[in-house]
C-alpha cells in the first residue's frame, strides 16, 4: 500500500453496513452474536463453492502485454506503445473492454481532485493558498492517448471517463476467443515528493539527478469477473487495484548511465551492463551474502558526470520478461547502487536484490537484501512457496508494492548515522511491501473494493515475519493490545472492516491494523496454530493466481478447520463493537470437612516478582523452537541491539477472603483442602471473546484457564464460571498476555493493585534525589498508590 504523507486526494466519506444489526432474536440477550452469517454471504454457485474453493466452472480473464517505453529524463515525459492480447474466458461475449488510466488521477479535469472537503486554516499561508489552486497545480498532467488501433492499424473508437477508458469493439468478443489491439500514449511525470503519487520522480538538488519509480505507467486492463462484471470503479488515490494476470515483455529505453530494476528477469544484462558489473552479477548467482554489482563509487561518478554536463545523450534499452504477473513496475536512475544474492526458498533459487542511492547506503547495504530474503522465506512458510525468480527492494522515500519489486524508504543522516526508529521503520516497510508479492500479487484480491483482503492479511504475516526477524522488534500492528486505542474510539469514528476502501476514515487502523489483530487472535487464541495455519494455507493455495472474495476466505477458514467462526466474522469484520470483558465478582469457598470457621489466610504474604511481559506469539515461537533471524545472523545486530532483563519489581499484597466460606460436610472429604472460585464476568464492550484467566496462587505459582467464546452463546451480556483449585488463589487476572484486544484492562483483575505510573515513579525519584523523604522511601510510597 502506498504510504507517502502528501496526497492530492484523501477520501473521508463515511459508509458502511453492519451484519451484527441483522439479528435473529433482537429482544433477547442471546442468539444474535452467534447467529450464522447465512444470506449475508453470497450464494454459492458453480464458480465459487460453499467450501470457499473455486468451483468446477471457475474462470478468469487473461491479458498479455508487449510494451516499448522511453524515459525522457530531460523533459520528464514517459512515452509508450503497447500491444495487448486479451483473452475472454467468460461464458458470455463482450461488446467493449475497460482499461485503467491511473495517471488521470492527476488530470485537472478529474472530479476526484475536488470532492474532498477543505477549510481555511488560520493563519492563512502562501503554501495553503497554493494548495487550493488545484487546476493550476495539475495543469498538463494525466494520460494523453495518442492512438488506439486494432492489430492491423485500424483505429478503434474509445471513450475516457476519469481514470477509465472504454474501447468499443467492432464486433463482440466471443467466449473462448481473444483480441489484439495497440495503444500509443504519453504523459508528463509528477514529482511524487511534491504531489504524493505512487509513481513519478524524485529530484535531488544536491547533485542535480533524478530517481524514477515507474508505476501505474501504462494503460492496464480492468478485471472482468464472475462476481463483479467489469471492475471499473474510479481510481481516487485510495482504493488500489484490481488486475488480470498475464505475461509481459517490456523494452525500456533510458539514459545510458542509468541502472534499471524491474518486475521480471532481464533478458540482456550482458549488453547493458559493463563487463565488470556483469561479472559481479554472475558471482551473485551463487552468493550467500549480498554482492555489490552496481558500486557506490560507480553511482557517485555517474552523478558527478551528469551534474557537470559531461554525460552523453546516449541511451540503452533494457529488456525484461515476466510471466503470470498481474502488473509491471520498474525504476531507473544513475544514482542506483545495486546488490544481490541467491536464496533457496522452498527448494527454488530466488535472486534477492536491492537498489538504492548513496543517501540510503548505510542502511540498505547492511539490511535490505537480507530482509527481502527473510521475508519471502517466512511468507512461503505461512502461505505458498514464492513462485517468482526475483524479489527486490528499491529505496525511494515511499512504500508501494508490485510483482517482484517494491519501493520503500530508509535513508541515513548525511554522516551515515541513523536513528533506531529509522532502521525499524525501514525493516517494517521492506517486509510489508515485499510481502505484498503474496497478497495481492499472487492471491489476487480486489483492492479497489476490499483493502483489508490484501493489506490486513499482509500485515498479519508481516507481524509473524517481524517476530521471526528479531523477537525484540517493536511491532506496531499485530499485538492485540496495540489495537485498543482505535477500538475504543467513539462509534461515529469507526467503520466495520467490511467497508469499501473509499469510505474509511481511520484507514490504517481499519484496513491494516484491525484485520491483522483479528487474524492474530484467531491463530493464537481462538483456533490455535495448527488448525489456523492449515486452513490459512488452504486459502492461499486455493486462490493463488485467482481472484478471491471475502466469502471465499471466511468459508475456507471454517471448511478446513471444523471451527464455526461465524460469530468471529460477524463481530470482528461486520461490526464495530470492542472487546471489554469485566471481572465483576469472585466468590471463594474452601472444603474443610467438619470445620465451622473459614481457613485462616496469611495477611503478611509478599507476592513474588511479576513476570516480564511477552507477546503470546513470541512465547509460542520459543516453545516450538523458532529462532529469530537476528539470533542466527548476529551481523544484523547494530549499536541499538541490547538485552533488557526482567524488571525488578515486588508487590506487598494482602489476601482478602471476606467472602470465603466453609462447606462443613464430611461427604466432601475427598475435596478437603481444595477451593472453589465462582467468577462472574460481564460483556461491557459487546464483542464476545474467549476468557483467558490467570490464577495467581499464594505460593507464588500461577496457571491459566482458557474458555471458548462459546460460553457467551446463551447469555451475551454476562456469564458465571466456577473453577476447582488445589491451592489458595491470591489474585485473578483476565487476559494476562493482552491477546484479546480488551479496551479496558482496569476491570480485568481481582485483588490486584495497579503498578505506579511513570509520572508517579518520576516524582518519587525526584523527591528521593532532593532528600525529601519523610521517613518513608518515596519509591515505596509511589508503589502503594
Amino acid at each position: 500500500m502506498h504510504r507517502t504523507f502528501a496526497s492530492v486526494v484523501s477520501i473521508l466519506l463515511i459508509g458502511s453496513y453492519s451484519a451484527q444489526n441483522i439479528q435473529n432474536n433482537p429482544q433477547s440477550n442471546h442468539g444474535n452474536k452467534f447467529e450464522q452469517l447465512g444470506t449475508i454471504l453470497p450464494t454459492p454457485n458453480e464458480y465459487r463453492t460453499a467450501s470457499g474453493a473455486p468451483g468446477a466452472k471457475y474462470w478468469q480473464q487473461r491479458a498479455d502485454y508487449d510494451i516499448d517505453v522511453t524515459l525522457d529524463e530531460k523533459n520528464l515525459i514517459c512515452i509508450g506503445t503497447e500491444t495487448i492480447t486479451y483473452y475472454n474466458n467468460a461464458p458470455e461475449a463482450l461488446n467493449y473492454l475497460w482499461l485503467q488510466l491511473d495517471e488521470n488521477q492527476h488530470d485537472p479535469n478529474n472530479e476526484v481532485n475536488y470532492f474532498d472537503e477543505n477549510k481555511v486554516a488560520e493563519p492563512v499561508t502562501l503554501q495553503g493558498l497554493k494548495a487550493v489552486e488545484t487546476k493550476k497545480n495539475l495543469e498538463g498532467l494525466g494520460d494523453k492517448i495518442d492512438e488506439v488501433t486494432d492489430e492491423f492499424g485500424k483505429k478503434l473508437k474509445y471513450t475516457i471517463n476519469g481514470s477509465m477508458m472504454r474501447i468499443d469493439l467492432p464486433k463482440p468478443l466471443a467466449s473462448k476467443s481473444k483480441v489484439k489491439f495497440k495503444i500509443r500514449w504519453h504523459y508528463k511525470m509528477i514529482n511524487r515528493i511534491e504531489y504524493g503519487g505512487r509513481g513519478g520522480y524524485e529530484y535531488f538538488p544536491e547533485d542535480g539527478n533524478h530517481l524514477f519509480t515507474m508505476s501505474q505507467w501504462y494503460p492496464r486492463m480492468c478485471v472482468y469477473s464472475d462476481f463483479h462484471g467489469w471492475q471499473n470503479k474510479q481510481f481516487t488515490g485510495r482504493g488500489e487495484f484490481a488486475l488480470a494476470f498475464g505475461n509481459f515483455i517490456v523494452r525500456m529505453t533510458v539514459p545510458a548511465d542509468h541502472l534499471v530494476c524491474s518486475t521480471g528477469e532481464c533478458q540482456n544484462y550482458q549488453q547493458v551492463l559493463s563487463p565488470a558489473q556483469f561479472q559481479r552479477w554472475q558471482k551473485a548467482q551463487t552468493a550467500t551474502e549480498p554482492i555489490e554489482i552496481g558500486l557506490l563509487e560507480d553511482a557517485k561518478n555517474a552523478e558527478k558526470n551528469a551534474s557537470t554536463g559531461s554525460a552523453s545523450k546516449a541511451t540503452k534499452t533494457w529488456i525484461f520478461k515476466a510471466d503470470s504477473v498481474r502488473d509491471f513496475a520498474w525504476g531507473s536512475s544513475r544514482k542506483f547502487i545495486w546488490d544481490a544474492m541467491a536464496v533457496m526458498c522452498e527448494g527454488k533459487r530466488v535472486m534477492c536484490m536491492s537498489f538504492y542511492g548513496k543517501e540510503a547506503y548505510g542502511l540498505y547495504r547492511k539490511y535490505s537484501t537480507k530482509v527481502v530474503a527473510h521475508t519471502i522465506k517466512t511468507y512461503s512458510k505461512y502461505s505458498i512457496p514464492y513462485p517468482y525468480p526475483v524479489a527486490q527492494s528499491v529505496e525511494a522515500a515511499s512504500g508501494m508494492e508490485y510483482p517482484m519489486i517494491c519501493f520503500n524508504f530508509g535513508r541515513t543522516e548525511k554522516d551515515g548515522t541513523y536513528a533506531e526508529g529509522t532502521k525499524n521503520g525501514m525493516i517494517l516497510v521492506i517486509i510489508h511491501e515485499v510481502g505484498h508479492n503474496f497478497f495481492p500479487m499472487i492471491i489476487n484480491s480486489d483492492e479497489r473494493q476490499w483493502s483489508w483482503m490484501d493489506e490486513g492479511l499482509n500485515t498479519f504475516i508481516q507481524y509473524l515475519t517481524e517476530r521471526e526477524f528479531d523477537s525484540k522488534y517493536p511491532s506496531q500492528r499485530g499485538p492485540a493490545y496495540k489495537m485498543t486505542d482505535y477500538m475504543r474510539l467513539p462509534k461515529n469514528q469507526l467503520e466495520p472492516i467490511m467497508t469499501n476502501s473509499e469510505n474509511i476514515i481511520q484507514f490504517g487502523s481499519n484496513a491494516y491494523g484491525k484485520p491483522a489483530t483479528a487474524l492474530n487472535i484467531l491463530r493464537e487464541t481462538v483456533m490455535g496454530r495448527e488448525l489456523f495455519d492449515f486452513a490459512f494455507k488452504q486459502y492461499c493455495n486455493r486462490w493463488a493466481f485467482k481472484h478471491p472474495e471475502p466469502a471465499d476466505f471466511f468459508r475456507t477458514m471454517e471448511d478446513a478447520s471444523a471451527v464455526d467462526l461465524d460469530w468471529f466474522w460477524r463481530g470482528w469484520f461486520y461490526d464495530i463493537d470492542p472487546v471489554d470483558i469485566s471481572v465483576d465478582t469472585v466468590k471463594a469457598y474452601t472444603f474443610n470437612a467438619g470445620a465451622k470457621t473459614p481457613v485462616k489466610i496469611d495477611t503478611n504474604y509478599t507476592f513474588p516478582k511479576p513476570r516480564e511481559f511477552e507477546y503470546i506469539t513470541d512465547i509460542r515461537n520459543r516453545e516450538t523452537g523458532i529462532v529469530s533471524l537476528v539470533d542466527k545472523d548476529t551481523t544484523l545486530r547494530d549499536f541499538y541491539y541490547h538485552y533488557k532483563g526482567p524488571t525488578e519489581v515486588t508487590k506487598e499484597a494482602k489476601n482478602r477472603y471476606e467472602n470465603l466460606e466453609s462447606i462443613p460436610d464430611s461427604s466432601f472429604k475427598n475435596y478437603s483442602g481444595k477451593f472453589l472460585y465462582e467468577i462472574k464476568f460481564s460483556n461491557k464492550g459487546g464483542l464476545v471473546s474467549p476468557l483467558i484467566i490467570q490464577f495467581n496462587y499464594v505460593d507464588g505459582t500461577s496457571d491459566i484457564e482458557r474458555i471458548s467464546a462459546y460460553i457467551w452463546r446463551k447469555n451475551e451480556k454476562e456469564v458465571t464460571k466456577t473453577f476447582l483449585k488445589d491451592k489458595k488463589v491470591y489474585s485473578i487476572q483476565l487476559d494476562p498476555y493482552r491477546e484479546t484486544a480488551d479496551i479496558n484492562e482496569k476491570n480485568n483483575t481481582w485483588n490486584m493493585k495497579a503498578e505506579p505510573g511513570k509520572f508517579e515513579m518520576f516524582k518519587a525519584k525526584s523527591a528521593a534525589a532532593r532528600g525529601q523523604s519523610t521517613g518513608e522511601n518515596p519509591m515505596q510510597k509511589a508503589k502503594k498508590k
